[in-house]
């Protein structure tokens, strides 16, 4: 049996690491955020819109 070659394997941990973050540092030169899953559902509404579902209430006379 073949034995396992570690230092291939650990050469391309490090490909892998520095590949990521090269497109890291490039997301951030493009003023893009550095959290690619993030779409914003945390973030609260802009200026007269109102959560999804939620209708907006009216103002008390």
């Amino acid at each position: 049996m073949a034995t396992p070659n570690y230092s291939y394997e650990k050469r391309q941990k490090e490909l892998a690491k520095k590949r990521k973050k090269e497109e890291k540092l490039k997301r951030k030169a493009e003023g893009k955020p550095d959290d690619a899953s993030d779409d914003g559902a945390d973030a609260p509404p802009a200026d007269g819109d109102s959560p999804a579902g939620v209708p907006p209430t009216d103002p008390a006379p």
